[in-house]
């Protein structure tokens, strides 16, 4: 199931960005039907991978009302608010979607970075909490390679850009000269990083770094800037003429009170000429910024609902090249899951047919086959019949067909395979 930016509202992906940490274990304990899950919370996407045990037919639709549960069990929203804000793939769609959404293919802006190693954290995440399985493993696995490819073999990565890179790019119009900025710079996770990086690309030099989480200094040591320490942070936003937050607080962390200068307070050094000498932008999901600081005089306000709205039209030739390896990879890894899910019925019919040999052999011994040439003929021939229906078994296996190989097999013989069936049309997205 996935909610996205292209489905849901921007107050409920706010919303859904709260999920906690044990939506997934929760979601494996309300029905034995669950055999895996991972859990994938951005700040423009909510999405559940689930590995069923049920037939087809069922599973998607149990899949989705255990995962909807789950979030209102941990999350207090109504699954009346989710209504018509999700879509749901099941069997081969899956790793077309998650192998999308981990290149960038999903994304607000087609072909951002930062999406691969929320994948990779999500995975993460489910091993550590022992919510993950084999088929949920090898699907999210595949989905890492599937972007490596795609960012080597396609101009996507260089064309797409960061939500970081695209808002700056929209605070271009309002700073004359970024070296004169003074910068706030709230928060001290990967996202960040990533700013600093990008202000300091563009010329800003003057940058203050503030932790609600109290690691402002030694992210400040790290990277070269000033740390702030909590009682100057109003002080130090008041003068400042640009502020950026990306925090993972669940509360906004900036407001009104913080930019209300103290009286007498000098104006903030570099402040841009224009309608709006202070420029707030907000990157934290759910949101780090008051709202109503957009009133504070001379304060304009820049969040990831604004920068949506101005995202750019993708880049269509990249972006169809990234469509085409993602395509071939999720055909890949269907072959592949397809191949193994035959694998129990192709080892039942050799293991029946060995049976058989070797008692054959045996008699042959017993009559004397002392130079082995009888037992070397038959080993021959069992493996020539054995051919044939071990690469029309796989053939079958790779269109979808495994269970008429699996229905032959007890058919003709009577042997069941231990396993039947394929994990991979249990998954649901």
């Amino acid at each position: 199931m996935t909610a996205s930016h292209k489905t849901a509202s921007f107050e409920l992906l706010e919303r859904l960005s709260r999920t906690p940490d044990d939506v997934a274990s929760t979601l494996v304990g309300l029905t034995p039907c669950v055999q895996g899950a991972v859990v994938l919370a951005t700040c423009n996407r909510f999405e559940a991978y689930v590995e069923m045990d049920e037939p087809v037919t069922a599973a998607g639709a149990i899949g989705v009302e255990a995962v909807l549960e789950a979030v209102e069990s941990a999350t207090g929203i109504p699954v009346a608010d989710l209504d018509g804000a999700y879509q749901v793939h099941s069997g081969r769609r899956v790793a077309e979607h998650l192998f999308s959404v981990a290149s960038g293919l999903e994304s607000v802006v087609s072909g951002e970075g930062e999406i691969a190693g929320q994948v990779r954290r999500a995975l993460k995440s489910a091993r550590r909490d022992g919510t993950t399985s084999a088929e949920l493993e090898r699907l999210f696995q595949r989905a890492s390679q599937a972007q490596r490819k795609v960012k080597n073999v396609t101009a996507l990565g260089r064309a797409g850009r960061s939500l970081v890179r695209l808002a700056l790019e929209l605070a271009d119009s309002r700073i004359a000269d970024w070296a004169a900025e003074r910068v706030l710079l709230v928060g001290t996770g990967a996202y960040a990083a990533v700013t600093l990086a990008t202000l300091r690309e563009r010329g800003a030099v003057n940058i203050s770094v503030y932790s609600p989480s109290g690691r402002a200094e030694a992210f400040a040591a790290k990277y070269g800037i000033r740390p702030v320490p909590a009682e100057d942070y109003a002080r130090t936003a008041a003068r400042s003429s640009l502020l950026i937050t990306c925090t993972t607080a669940t509360e906004p962390v900036l407001g009104p009170e913080h930019l209300q200068s103290p009286a007498g307070a000098p104006a903030a050094a570099g402040c841009p000429v224009g309608a709006h000498s202070r420029l707030v932008v907000d990157l934290g999901m759910p949101r780090n910024v008051d709202p109503a600081i957009a009133t504070v005089e001379g304060t304009a306000l820049l969040d990831l609902e604004t920068i949506r709205l101005h995202a750019p039209l993708e880049e269509l030739q990249a972006t169809d090249a990234a469509r085409s390896v993602v395509r071939e990879a999720a055909d890949t890894f269907h072959v592949v899951g397809s191949r193994q899910s035959v694998t129990p019925s192709v080892v039942a019919l050799r293991s029946h047919i060995f049976g058989l040999l070797e008692t054959e052999i045996d008699r042959a011994r017993a009559r004397g086959d002392e130079d082995g040439k009888v037992e070397q003929a038959l080993r021959h021939l069992a493996g020539v019949l054995l051919h044939a229906p071990t690469v029309r078994a796989h053939e079958l296996a790779a269109s979808g067909r495994a269970d008429e190989f699996t229905a032959a097999l007890s058919a003709l013989y009577g042997v069941e395979p231990e396993i039947a069936g394929s994990a991979e049309d249990a998954a649901t997205a």
